[in-house]
Order: structure tokens, then C-alpha cells, then sequence
């Protein structure tokens, strides 16, 4: 028998023929799907003290289930003593079974454990149907142990849709049970 992750079976009972219905497309290829998923962090900092990419790399690992890379600056700005080649942030892509199973993870456990939450903002669409959530820490991941974090930093979680608007976009991603703000689209 095969793993398939909960969410990639709920999108292709429930979520297709719901979205197909809603806006009369005339084939399930037509219905936006969710292409990627992008983690990024960006570490300034690092500039500085070399040990922080190292940390961010592991601990983003661990938060994705897939290794990270660390990013390098692609020119130099004297005013940020920043040399053409330095690593500045960290980021990963998820696609596939590992990107289902993120999403599931941080819409039942992560979103829930950030402090006031009332739902993520609406206004963070491109578009062209990809929206981009910023954490402003990583320790809501339960994966992450708050003892070993050396410094709380926050990164940028991107939904890359091939959904050609983002009123499209948004259907999708509410049914996929991302809790957003203002549910009036």
C-alpha cells in the first residue's frame, strides 16, 4: 500500500470538484493546484558571524524534512559591509508528497501556536496567483527545540499556484484550510 499525504487526497476528492464547480471550469486540468511551496529566511546578521547560516541551515532542514542551501549576496554594498559571494540566508523547495505534508504540519500545528493569532493577512497575493506568508519566528515549528535556538529569527513561506488570478488563488488555499483574516473574496 501506498503513502499519499492527507492533503494531496483531500485536494483530489474534495477540493478539485468544489473549485471546478465554483468556477464552471470544464475539465480538472483547468483547476489551480499548488505547484511549490518556498521557504526562504534571510539572515543579516550573518555578515558578521559566520555560525548563524550554519544554525539557519540546520534548523530550516529540520522544519522542511529536506535539506536547505544557504543563499550568497550577488554584489557588494559597502554600506552593509557585504562582499559579492557571502552567504546571507538560507531557503528550501517543496514539492511533491514533502510539500503536502508541510502545509498540513503548519496549518494544524505551527499557525495555531503563534502568539495572538487571529489568521493570516489576505494581502499578500502577487497577482499571478502565488502568495507569500511571513513567520516572524521559527520556533512555533514543534520540530524546532527552543533550548538550542541561538537567535529567533523569521522567514517567508511562499504558495506558488499555476492559478491565473488571484481570486482563484485564494479559493484554493482557503479550502486547503489556510486560515485567513478577512474571509470575504
Amino acid at each position: 500500500m501506498e503513502y499519499t499525504p492527507n492533503l494531496k487526497e483531500k485536494y483530489r476528492k474534495e477540493i478539485a470538484p468544489s473549485l471546478k464547480q465554483e468556477f464552471g471550469y470544464k475539465s480538472v486540468m483547468q483547476v489551480p493546484r499548488l505547484e511549490k511551496i518556498c521557504l526562504n529566511q534571510g539572515i543579516g546578521s550573518a555578515v558578521s558571524d559566520k555560525k548563524q547560516i550554519d544554525s539557519a541551515v540546520a534548523e530550516m532542514s529540520i522544519i522542511a524534512g529536506q535539506k536547505a542551501v544557504s543563499t550568497k549576496s550577488r554584489k557588494d554594498i559597502s554600506n552593509f559591509k557585504l562582499r559579492k559571494g557571502v552567504p546571507i540566508g538560507c531557503r528550501v523547495t517543496l514539492r511533491g508528497d514533502k510539500m503536502y505534508e508541510f502545509l498540513e504540519r503548519l496549518i494544524v500545528v505551527a499557525l495555531p501556536r503563534i502568539r495572538d493569532f487571529r489568521g493570516v493577512n489576505d494581502k499578500g497575493f502577487d497577482g499571478r496567483g502565488n502568495y507569500t506568508l511571513g513567520v516572524t519566528e521559527q520556533i512555533i515549528f514543534p520540530e524546532i527545540n527552543i533550548d538550542k535556538v541561538s537567535k529567533i529569527m523569521g522567514m517567508d513561506i511562499t504558495f506558488v499556484t499555476n492559478a491565473p488570478t488571484d481570486k482563484e488563488a485564494f479559493a484554493l488555499l482557503k479550502e486547503f484550510g489556510i486560515p485567513f483574516k478577512n474571509q470575504k473574496k
